[in-house]
């Protein structure tokens, strides 16, 4: 394996999904070409971006668009990572076995190889969110495919994957960078009930950009986050669906923003993320070295009673 590169351009894209699993990848894979022809070595796609975000509903027959991996989808991004000479994170709908699924993110190396995946750990259980109905949470490293709080070691460097929920709980950020992670990776699919009052979506906005940007200083790694956009109307009608608010992003190891995408519209986000930056700024704040490691054991228990 090469040695990583001290700046790697990299990408995001930020979609729309439509409810054809076709029409969402060829959309997909014309941005991916179109940022890997800026420069980009380094792509990320949105959470389940094969199609719409399903889980606003209960339904039996969702499960039928899950596929296992390898499978159709992932053999086409992978052909897709090859042909373009590049690392491709990528988020699928898996079915691991009958009955099992998982919400699954997939990292092609510039091979088109499998370099990992990894299982998202937090699965939420809200109106609109209902995950708990279709994902078994991942359930840590299992052969030579990390899942759990595991990097993946690629062409590029070691890729810290988290999923949507996981970007809120600092304990997943921690675990991939004590576990030598070089950048946390958040593909996302969040946004607002329509209903909610404007203020109400500016404190959510900003919560969501504050705690990731907060991952960022706290482990001194750059996050690439890539949210989907639009609106998805919630196939019972018993809601007025989700505005996924965009907003993407990729930051330095401060937390400084090195680019933000729009709240609505499809498009390529890109930056030069420079690796070196890490090791200078965890020199002046060292907070791995102060971690008071003999003093966290209840961090293991659901609740101090």
């Amino acid at each position: 394996m090469p040695a990583k590169p001290r700046h790697l351009p990299v990408a995001l894209v930020q979609q729309t999904a439509s409810a054809e699993k076709a029409r969402s990848l060829q959309i997909s894979e014309t941005q991916v070409r179109a940022a890997a022809a800026n420069g980009a070595r380094l792509v990320v796609l949105q959470e389940l971006h094969c199609t719409h975000y399903f889980c606003q509903t209960e339904d039996t027959e969702v499960f039928d668009l899950a596929e296992p991996i390898p499978g159709p989808s992932s053999e086409r991004l992978a052909a897709l990572a090859k042909d373009l000479g590049i690392v491709l994170v990528t988020s699928l709908f898996e079915r691991r076995a009958p009955g099992l699924y998982h919400n699954t993110a997939v990292v092609f190396d510039c091979d088109g190889s499998i370099a990992g995946k990894y299982r998202k750990m937090h699965i939420p259980d809200d109106p609109g969110f209902y995950e708990k109905f279709y994902f078994t949470p991942g359930d840590g490293p299992s052969g030579d495919q990390p899942s759990g709080f595991q990097p993946i070691q690629t062409s590029v460097g070691r890729l810290g994957l988290l999923v949507c929920w996981d970007q809120w709980y600092p304990e997943a950020a921690r675990l991939m960078a004590l576990a030598g992670a070089d950048v946390l990776i958040y593909p996302t699919a969040i946004g607002w009930d329509p209903r909610d009052e404007d203020a109400e979506k500016s404190r959510q906005l900003d919560a969501w950009i504050t705690i990731q940007r907060a991952h960022a200083v706290a482990n001194g790694l750059p996050v690439i986050v890539a949210n989907r956009t639009g609106h998805e109307s919630d196939p019972s009608g018993s809601s007025e669906g989700i505005q996924f608010w965009g907003n993407s992003f990729i930051c330095g190891p401060q937390g400084e923003f090195l680019a933000r995408a729009s709240a609505g519209q499809t498009e390529v986000l890109s930056a030069t993320v420079d690796f070196q930056r890490s090791e200078s700024v965890r020199r002046i704040w060292p907070y791995l070295r102060d971690r008071r490691v003999d003093a966290y054991a209840d961090l293991t228990r659901r609740y101090i009673d």
